[in-house]
């Protein structure tokens, strides 16, 4: 038997509203408005998809959608370091290469058998032969680099060749102060703190109502399903949402009173954006893992929705509004467009591709420098930003095994 929300009754008509598949006309209205925003030229979405009322030619690009809400898989953050709010890679070509081999090294770095103080400590180009002097063997093939090279490298000491047609934004630390979210402009920062990551920041000016509670939730997700993750900004983007219509509204001179008719037309307005793309429950996105039998699915999916719900709840309660929105995940919170891939190129492939691209004579030069980072990277040097996301427009769009669009990210901001 499921477990119930000592809320439901309480809440019964606002769960109801929110849950409720927005109307025919509402909905239309609604993406007519956004295809406007977006300057989309000869589309219109309808109740089953994205139809073109316009011939594209082949290349030509259909629409540019701009992401509500994404989030980086949790395991992806150690290969890359990007603004948690537009996903842009962040500090330097070195930053993210010299991280990356911190990271990598972490339980693989063995003593060096050479005197470390042959390294010269304020070094901006490279001895190559440090490089080939310490360490064992490496992960997986790769060839570990001396500490004093990554380190040089993570601080800027170290200067790559040609890196500097390859510049990236500088770090910009969150608002409230926690290690977990860094940003490529205080423009970024500041609209991330304000959409959502305020109330899920674990920092000293968090207004997470527990933050012991909000670190458990996201080791729960990591733990288990980072889909998680975007179902808590979503409900986080709703509450933040409704108190600013409410603030609006307040301003000009009316009253809105908690159950009332304003309050649950404010709330309903604030859940719009993910309504509009509610198709499937949030814990029915996680796959069933091989140790949980088949028969055992329902009660699995049903004890990761009660824990989740019970983390969240404690981590943000908001006497005001809340409450009714943390019901939602016991009913259907996270759309089924949360599913869309996030995914942004490196440029450290990039910068690689560039290097071996080069002229001989310049490609040798820079390879002395460039061939044993690469070494040490492996394989897995490419790897790219990957996440999760809600991008309305994409959302709308039904799969097909014979697609005439591909969905892929521009190299601009």
């Amino acid at each position: 038997m499921g477990s119930i929300c000592p809320f439901d009754v309480q809440f019964a008509n606002e769960i109801a509203a929110l849950l409720k598949t927005p109307a025919s006309h509402i909905a239309q209205e609604y993406f007519d408005n956004l295809i406007e925003k977006r300057k989309c030229r000869g589309l219109q979405v309808k109740v089953d998809g994205v139809y073109a009322n316009d011939a594209f030619d082949e290349g030509e690009l259909v629409f540019k959608d701009q992401m509500l809400l994404g989030s980086q898989h949790s395991g992806n953050k150690m290969d890359c370091v990007v603004c948690s709010f537009c996903f842009r890679f962040i500090g330097s070509i070195e930053f993210q290469i010299g991280r990356r081999l911190y990271l990598q090294g972490l339980g693989v770095f063995a003593k060096c058998h050479s005197d470390s103080s042959d390294a010269e400590g304020d070094c901006s180009v490279m001895d190559n032969s440090a490089l080939g002097e310490c360490f064992t063997s490496g992960s997986m093939g790769k060839t570990p680099l001396p500490k004093e090279i990554i380190e040089s490298l993570m601080d800027g000491r170290l200067v790559l060749p040609y890196s500097e047609r390859f510049s990236l934004p500088s770090v910009f630390p969150c608002a409230g102060g926690c290690e977990e979210a860094f940003y490529c402009s205080k423009s970024c920062a500041e609209t991330d703190w304000g959409t959502c990551h305020s109330l899920l920041c674990l920092g000293e000016k968090s207004k997470a109502s527990s933050p012991s509670a909000l670190y458990e939730f996201i080791e729960h997700a990591n733990d288990t399903n980072d889909i998680f993750i975007l179902a808590a900004k979503a409900i986080s983007y709703t509450i933040l949402r409704y108190k600013n219509l409410k603030e609006a509204y307040l301003e000009r001179g009316d009253k809105v009173c908690n159950g009332s008719t304003a309050a649950v037309s404010l709330l309903l307005e604030a859940w719009k954006p993910i309504s509009m793309g509610q198709k499937r429950r949030w814990w029915d996105c996680i796959a069933l893992p091989e140790d949980v039998n088949k028969c055992d699915e329902a009660a699995f999916r049903r004890q990761i929705k009660d824990v989740a719900y019970e983390l969240l709840k404690a981590a943000i309660f908001d006497e005001e509004c809340a409450l009714c929105i943390l019901c939602l995940m016991h009913h259907a919170t996270s759309p089924s467009p949360f599913r869309d891939d996030l995914v942004v190129a490196s440029p450290v492939e990039d910068y690689f591709l560039y290097i071996d691209d080069l002229l001989e004579s310049q490609k040798q030069d820079a390879e002395a420098v460039t061939r044993p980072i690469l070494d040490a990277l492996g394989e897995d040097y490419s790897i790219c930003c990957q996440g999760t996301a809600f991008f309305p427009l994409q959302s709308c769009m039904n799969h097909s095994c014979c697609p005439t669009a591909k969905a892929f990210k521009r190299e601009e901001v």
